[in-house]
């Protein structure tokens, strides 16, 4: 069954907080505050859909055996993949970040977006 939705309308209830750290990415400097809400998933749960959010900071990413596809819905931040050129991604911008990717993630103004991660 598909559904239909509008992003920025989605998920404006209370979301689930935590700080940011392993499994997911190393935070370099201070302690990043994230809120989430995943309320798509498939039946074998290789495929995670929902909406992310973090306050600035300076984290390293590492998708060895899952990749993810962004919408930034607020904010900005600056991606760089280990080897490559800074790349900014705000408002109205989308973002691939295939398996295997590696870099850092500078959030620079707090971030809202929507996600959908895949595994191999």
């Amino acid at each position: 069954m598909s559904k239909t939705f509008q992003p920025t309308e989605l998920f404006e209830g209370k979301l689930d907080e935590s700080l940011l750290g392993p499994p997911l990415a190393e935070v370099l400097g201070e302690e990043i505050q994230t809120r989430i809400s995943i309320p798509f998933t498939s039946d074998d749960s290789r495929i995670l859909s929902g909406v992310w959010e973090a306050e600035p900071g300076l984290s390293r990413w590492e998708f060895l055996e899952r990749g993810e596809v962004i919408h930034v819905l607020e904010g900005r931040m600056v991606v760089t993949e280990d080897g490559g050129k800074p790349v900014t991604l705000e408002a109205g911008t989308a973002g691939f970040f295939p398996i295997g990717w590696q870099g850092t993630w500078e959030i620079q103004e707090r971030i809202r977006k929507f996600f959908v991660i895949f595994a191999a």
